[in-house]
């Protein structure tokens, strides 16, 4: 019984079969790994940014309104004080967006970089235009089904809080 788990020419034969049928086996898998080179299909990136660190998307619970817009801010041009019911990803095409934020830091976004806005009351917002081209944003919004894309806001007394 030198066979039976022991080392010995009777179970080396047995792992060779064994080996042997797997790789034959596997001869009749379909393989994912055979690509086949696509045809008819073209793309156009349309804007591309990348972000200071780390994005941390969130979606709403239950069913999302995906919504993709471009927004342009002329010079001088503003938003307004806002909020969204869910967070959006945007990358800043061209100028410099200005931010302000209910605590009133302010964010300087120039063209070519990304970033999130978070969702709710406590994130409200303004954009501005200070440069002398427009601010073209290309936005994604994640938000509850049927939501607006935005909420009017009061605006933050800054000038109170210095």
């Amino acid at each position: 019984m030198e066979w039976q788990g022991r080392p010995g020419p009777h179970g080396r034969v047995g792992k060779t079969l064994v080996i042997g049928g797997c790789v034959a086996a596997l001869g009749f898998v379909p393989s994912a790994a055979l690509a086949t080179p696509g045809g008819g299909v073209s793309g156009t990136i349309v804007a591309k940014g990348t972000s200071v660190g780390k994005l941390k998307v969130k979606t709403p619970n239950g069913r999302t309104d995906v919504t993709f817009r471009t927004i342009t801010l002329e010079p001088g041009g503003s938003t307004g004080w806002h909020t969204h019911s869910g967070q959006l990803i945007a990358v800043v095409k061209s100028g410099t967006l200005t931010r302000t934020l209910d605590d009133c830091s302010v964010e300087v976004t120039p063209a070519g970089t990304s970033f999130i806005e978070p969702s709710g009351a406590k994130h409200r917002h303004i954009g501005r235009n200070l440069g002398t081209e427009p601010v073209v944003l290309w936005v994604t919004y994640l938000l509850p089904e049927g939501s607006a894309l935005s909420d009017d806001a009061e605006a933050v007394d800054c000038g109170a809080q210095k």
